[in-house]
């Protein structure tokens, strides 16, 4: 049977439809799509696409079962490595990862690996329930601070090996970054809580509400018993540009744009607590946040809205399939741009007073790609005289983040660099005995599946560790 040359298309929302909804973009494999994708798969003695993967998955097995209509089996065999099939099948970066080493993609497009372990986790939670057996203990206590991708990771492994694990999260819904860093139209909040309630099914408890470093002490963990603690606290404090009018009312971090919609329940039908209606929006960055900021915007009413970004289209980092999508629902790409100064309407007895003053509008310059930097991008040089003002009355910058000082700065004999990141071995251990951490707390934003990874090698670790005393 001859091989299809290219991946079985997603079935999609109709562009000027959901870009006024927040209904899930893409609409998952029907049975007769995965199974004509799952034949695309050479089921390669040598697995190249598992080594692409940061948490392991046996690819080609799980693809074989969906081959034979085992779709239960096929979830059982993703489930023994990743913690949340759900979410990496809808966020996940395949296209750079495990996609990316596929042996037919030599030739042809690579398999839909990512679509079909949608497929296999969406069939699971629609036919299934809960996660199996609760593990007998093994008396060993260990305290996850944060429910986002990494902690979930740590504590699920954890769970599974017989550890009572307790999570701790400091917002009042469970799932991190997952809830309030990712909008309902790329992963539904239904789709984390069935991964959540899958996690709790083993004893794994979530504590919400609990902010370690103020509420409780990693030291007061330990004396409240636990033997080991994961700091998966991710990275939740936005970076600024620093330049003039940057604390007008209107101007937002996209971690605060996306937190409050989120949280907020902006994206139901009629929300009570709207983050904003109308207006013109400049989401200023390139990468998959900004994708996020800018296609929230649109669907919060927005009547126009930028991508402001300083480099061209082929250095963007946001992932192809997100930008593409953007671009069919409308949003504008203003590249090779940079802002340099927000304008507003300021008080006039106290000039200098921009808390009280509102958005008008922002100047930018043109850019031009000049010479490489010390990562081998093309480094963007200002055109001069290219100065311009773009007419809007909300900025969003998704510019990046780092992580919070506060549990470094409440917690002892914890070394971090000089972006705040905690600095931590190849296990992920600490410089403080029993305290381990892994995703964007060590590393910055980073992807889904990235704090996957350092959640798993945290939690093999800790095994290790505790195994020994």
């Amino acid at each position: 049977m001859a091989i299809e040359p290219r991946k079985h298309a997603m079935p999609v929302q109709n562009p000027q439809a959901r870009a006024r909804n927040f209904g899930e973009v893409a609409l998952g494999y029907s049975e007769e799509l995965a199974l004509a994708e799952a034949n695309r798969c050479l089921n390669c003695k040598n697995q190249p696409c598992v080594n692409g993967c940061p948490v392991n998955v046996r690819i080609p097995d799980f693809i074989s079962k969906i081959k034979n209509k085992d779709y239960e089996g096929a979830y059982q065999v993703i489930s023994a490595t990743s913690t949340l099939p759900a979410v990496c099948g809808r966020v996940c970066p395949q296209e750079t990862q495990c996609e990316s080493k596929c042996t037919l993609g030599i030739k042809f497009e690579p398999v839909g690996i990512g679509r079909l372990e949608r497929f296999v986790a969406d069939w699971h939670n629609a036919h299934s329930s809960g996660g199996g057996e609760i593990p007998a203990k093994n008396g060993h206590r260990v305290a996850v601070v944060g429910s986002g991708p990494a902690g979930l990771t740590c504590a699920g492994d954890l769970a599974r090996k017989g550890y009572s694990v307790t999570v701790y999260e400091a917002l009042h819904t469970a799932g991190g970054v997952l809830v309030y860093g990712i909008p309902e139209f790329r992963l539904p909040k239904a789709i984390v809580q069935k991964e959540i309630e899958i996690l709790q099914s083993l004893g794994v408890s979530v504590e919400t509400n609990v902010v370690v470093g103020k509420t409780l002490t990693v030291d007061e963990l330990f004396d409240a018993g636990f033997e080991a603690v994961f700091i998966g606290s991710g990275a939740g404090l936005p970076n600024f540009m620093g330049i003039e009018g940057e604390s007008f009312n209107g101007v937002y971090s996209a971690n605060e744009f996306l937190t409050r919609s989120n949280l907020m329940k902006s994206y139901r039908d009629d929300p009570e607590t709207p983050v904003m209606k109308g207006g013109r929006v400049a989401v200023v960055g390139g990468g998959n946040v900004a994708m996020d900021a800018a296609r929230t915007a649109l669907r919060l009413g927005a009547e126009k809205v930028y991508i402001v970004y300083r480099r061209s289209m082929e250095e963007l980092p946001a992932r192809r399939e997100e930008v593409e999508h953007a671009e069919e629902e409308g949003i504008e790409f203003l590249l090779l741009t940079n802002p340099v100064e927000i304008l507003g309407y300021r008080n006039k007895e106290n000039p200098k007073d921009e808390k009280n003053g509102f958005v008008t509008g922002m100047k930018c310059v043109r850019m031009q790609l000049g010479e490489p930097d010390e990562r081998g991008r093309r480094r963007p040089v200002e055109i001069a005289d290219s100065e311009f003002v773009l007419d809007v009355d909300t900025v969003v910058m998704a510019i990046g983040t780092s992580p919070n000082p506060l549990i470094k700065d409440t917690t002892e004999g914890l070394t971090v660099n000089a972006r705040g990141g905690i600095i931590v071995n190849e296990e992920g251990l600490t410089s403080r005995e029993g305290v381990y951490a892994g995703g964007d707390a060590v590393t910055g934003a980073a992807t889904v599946i990235s704090a996957m990874g350092a959640g798993k090698t945290a939690a093999k670790a800790i095994d290790d560790y505790l195994s020994r005393k």
